[in-house]
């Protein structure tokens, strides 16, 4: 953007602010593991944080900085001021998402939006564009007599159900929230479990659908506190049900046109080349990325087989037991052909989760990696002399295990960059260790009474 567009994109902002009576400004950012930051400000400090920056200290921030190195300042990107629709009034607030920047003006290393931001640029300088379209599931839950978080749906309801409690009102208003924020929904819908939701928005851009994935998360659980509810995108809330994903849908379009590139109407499964080289990448380095994807401890509660969570490592049309699935698009919207990569979970740092996709599907083309077979019948039918003879491997089956193989894929760690790699693995590892010390009431029911 030259200098006269930014100048004139500021001054509308200012005065858009100024016509909804913003009285403060949120500077927003996350951590490495997707929590959100952020710095407020008084409105009139606004123009010169435009200008200037804002100044902030990033050793406070989880797997940022070291004390020597604390010194870092904001930069707003302004094509992402929005006023927030729960807090307006007499301090009416807006958020900007910023980018982060190191004193010598280089964008920060640890960044995780600048971490994206360095994958997309890798895909323009060889003509292409990446898109995405996160589908996240949640849960509202209601909190106990005491007023406690616990998992208790708040509905019965099933997939797609229409219910007429409480749950449909408050998707509704969730809908018109996301939408005052800038985000475009496409539907919403009850999910598989009791008290699990869907709300999908539009497809597009993957920085911004990263920026939306975020928004999306911290916009929700503030609707829903308005109605004494809870928001959970914790994978796994209730033992024996399905979790909670963040389906991906993904594809490559051209620099210039924006043709979709992954489509070809000769091919069986209406995939190009392309798309199948790239699928080839994310199936070779899906051990190695799961941990990016799937985060928590809890996200391996999930990725079991029996909820429609994949843990096969395979491509698919209909079988929703595999970890890519190719949704089938009529021959009159070829351009909508895509990919939807079904490990990811909603507890996922976006920006990272959608830099080592892009990574592992670019590095299958750069390579012209072998596109295996398809697998149409149901894996979890499989047994293992089955997936032996297939050549059909399996998502690690912990975090422990992810971490190792993150620490061994160099494509994925090359993405994050050293120094989100290195304090992301820190991070986990010491999530992992504080789980595995823990003494949890299922050991206290099996154990206490016998031994």
């Amino acid at each position: 953007m030259s200098v006269a567009d930014t100048r004139k994109l500021a001054d509308a902002v200012l005065a858009r602010a100024e016509k909804d009576g913003v009285r403060f400004v949120n500077l927003q950012f996350t951590d490495i593991v997707g929590v959100v930051k952020s710095v407020t400000i008084p409105a009139d400090q606004f123009p010169d944080a435009i200008d200037q920056g804002k100044w902030f200290d990033g050793s406070s921030i989880e797997g940022f900085a070291r004390i020597a190195e604390s010194d870092m300042y904001l930069s707003p990107d302004l094509t992402t001021f929005a006023v927030l629709p729960w807090e307006r009034g007499a301090d009416t607030t807006a958020r900007v998402i910023c980018w982060v920047y190191n004193p010598n003006g280089e964008l920060f290393d640890g960044d995780p939006r600048a971490v994206l931001h360095r994958q997309l640029e890798r895909a323009r300088r060889l003509g292409y564009m990446f898109n995405t379209g996160p589908e996240l599931e949640f849960f509202l839950l209601k909190p106990d007599p005491e007023g406690r978080i616990s998992p208790l749906p708040h509905d019965r309801g099933g997939y797609f159900d229409l219910s007429t409690d409480l749950a449909i009102h408050v998707r509704k208003e969730m809908v018109n929230v996301l939408q005052a924020l800038g985000i475009r929904v496409e539907t919403s819908h009850h999910e598989v479990a009791m008290g699990q939701h869907e709300i999908d928005f539009e497809y597009g851009d993957a920085l911004r659908t990263a920026d939306n994935a975020v928004t999306f998360k911290y916009a929700l659980k503030a609707v829903a506190q308005r109605h004494g509810l809870h928001a959970t995108f914790m994978p796994k809330p209730i033992y024996g049900i399905n979790g909670s994903g963040m389906h991906c849908h993904q594809s490559i379009a051209a620099v210039g046109d924006g043709g979709n590139l992954f489509s070809d109407p000769a091919d069986e499964y209406g995939l190009s080349e392309l798309a199948r080289r790239f699928i080839a990448g994310q199936l070779q380095h899906a051990p190695g990325m799961c941990a990016v994807l799937a985060p928590l401890v809890n996200s391996y509660k999930r990725l079991v087989p029996g909820f429609e969570a994949p843990v096969y490592i395979s491509w698919a049309r209909v079988n929703r037991s595999a970890l890519i699935r190719v949704p089938k698009t009529s021959p009159a919207r070829l351009q909508a052909t895509r990919i939807e990569l079904r490990c990811p979970d909603p507890s996922c740092n976006p920006y990272l989760a959608f830099a080592v996709m892009l990574a592992t599907g670019l590095d299958g083309i750069e390579r012209t990696m072998p596109f295996p077979e398809p697998v149409e019948e149901n894996l979890y039918h499989f047994d293992e002399s089955e997936l032996s003879r297939r050549e059909i491997r399996t998502l690690p089956a912990t975090l422990a295990d992810a971490i190792t193989e993150l620490e061994h894929d160099e494509v994925v760690l090359e993405a994050l960059g050293e120094h989100v790699a290195s304090r992301f693995i820190e991070a986990k590892r010491f999530e992992w260790d504080q789980f595995r010390a823990y003494v949890s009431p299922w050991e206290l029911d099996r154990y206490l009474e016998i031994y």
